[in-house]
C-alpha cells in the first residue's frame, strides 16, 4: 500500500513539475541576458571606487616608504 503511494506521489510531482522545469530551462539564459547590463554596471562601479581608493591611498603609501 504504502509502494502504491509514493509511486502515486512520485508520478504526481513528474506530471506537475515538468512544465516548471521546461520554463525554467527557457528562461534561465532570457535572465541571464537581462541582468548582464546590470552586472557590467556593477563591475565598472566597483572600479571605479577601487582607483580611487587608490588614489587616496597613494600618499600614505608613498610617506611609508620613506
Amino acid at each position: 500500500m504504502r509502494f502504491l503511494l509514493t509511486l502515486a506521489a512520485w508520478c504526481l510531482l513528474w506530471v506537475l513539475c515538468w512544465p516548471l522545469a521546461l520554463l525554467a530551462l527557457v528562461l534561465a539564459p532570457l535572465v541571464w541576458l537581462l541582468t548582464l547590463p546590470l552586472r557590467l554596471v556593477g563591475i565598472a562601479v566597483a572600479s571605479v571606487f577601487a582607483l580611487l581608493g587608490a588614489i587616496l591611498m597613494l600618499p600614505a603609501r608613498l610617506l611609508a616608504r620613506l
